[in-house]
């Protein structure tokens, strides 16, 4: 059979299976789901056939996202509709990549092309606001989105610029009511991300002058609204502020032979610790202290180790054999205690 006829036999039978399987109401329901199943067979097939010539891989992709969208469109069944939505975004993806590769960009270039996948299923979830339409495909661009990721990964600005626009994808996502938490703090980690990755790319050995105005500003930010809204979680309001400095800061100090940054960045990790402690807000607390014990670590990490071998050998597993014990010993107690950290924790904005 000629190249071309097998790819329009498989058309024809991804077609026709998946009309049997979503569109005849009067098969049963272990029939439709083979037809269904089946048509995604074929559909790789004609899909992996298709990767041989550039015409055909677009010619076959588009085919296949129009037939799987409008499966979908016409689906009763939860789990056939998120099937064809999901199969539906990876069409999409397919071809912006066959894009990129066309245009010889290469594979971070190509990384922001591929951002135009997810960009249009976020617009669509902005219309359409339907659940059961919507997560399958929010979960088809996230696979999309890191697949973007992948592809930026060896370009330091690149892999900055990819995580930023995923950034404004989720902040834009988080306009939806039902998406805003989730998404409000992933739009925030991206961006601090982002950040953190455009210095590295950068070669900048003093992050903080760079970091440190932004971190001020957004905690600025972040308390003006926490006046307006005293309901606000801390992390909203100073997670992506002190994220922005902390994370940098702490790069910079495995590399840095002096003192004055762990000084500085020991002092201001205590600072923002003791402030969260006291105004009860979880995000300085957790940030503040996670940073503290970090620099602790980094600044005994030496000593330690030399405590370590000035010991005899058999010293350290007798050690852990105490400490096992000695938690074994108190465990209702140690149980007890975590209980009501996390209580004291779950009580903080």
């Amino acid at each position: 059979m000629a190249y071309a006829t097998a790819l329009v036999v498989d058309l024809l039978l991804v077609a026709g299976l998946l009309a049997a399987a979503v569109a005849v109401r009067r098969v049963p329901a272990a029939a439709g789901a083979t037809g269904l199943w089946c048509a995604v067979a074929v559909a790789a097939h004609a899909g992996l056939l298709a990767l041989a010539a550039e015409p055909a891989t677009y010619a076959v992709f588009g085919l296949l996202l129009v037939l799987f969208a409008a499966s979908a469109a016409r689906s009763q069944e939860a789990v056939a509709r998120s099937l064809t939505l999901v199969l539906s975004v990876v069409c999409a993806l397919v071809v912006a990549s066959a894009a990129g590769a066309s245009l010889e960009l290469g594979a971070p270039r190509t990384a922001v092309l591929v951002l135009v996948v997810p960009a249009a299923v976020v617009v669509l979830g902005l219309w359409v606001r339907t659940p059961a339409v919507v997560v399958p495909l929010e979960a088809g661009a996230g696979f999309a989105a890191v697949v973007a990721l992948g592809l930026a990964v060896t370009d330091g600005a690149y892999l900055s610029l990819v995580l930023a626009l995923c950034g404004v994808l989720a902040a834009a996502t988080a306009v939806r009511p039902e998406r805003r938490p989730g998404a409000g703090y992933l739009a925030a980690g991206l961006f601090a991300t982002a950040t953190w990755v455009r210095l590295v790319s950068a070669g900048v050995t003093h992050p903080e002058a760079y970091t440190l105005p932004v971190s001020v500003i957004a905690c600025a930010v972040g308390l003006l609204r926490r006046r307006t809204d005293p309901e606000a979680s801390s992390w909203t309001a100073y997670g992506p502020g002190l994220g922005v400095t902390l994370g940098p800061s702490l790069l910079a100090l495995w590399s840095d032979p002096h003192w004055q940054r762990p000084l500085l960045l020991g002092a201001a990790a205590l600072a923002v610790t003791v402030t969260g402690a006291v105004r009860r807000l979880q995000a300085p607390l957790l940030l503040g202290g996670g940073t503290l014990a970090l620099v602790a670590l980094h600044e005994l990490a030496p000593h330690v180790a030399q405590v370590f071998d000035a010991l005899p050998r058999w010293s350290v597993p007798a050690l852990a054999g105490l400490l096992l014990l000695a938690l074994g010993a108190t465990y209702e107690q140690r149980l007890r205690d975590a209980r009501r950290l996390r209580e004291h924790l779950g009580r903080m904005r």
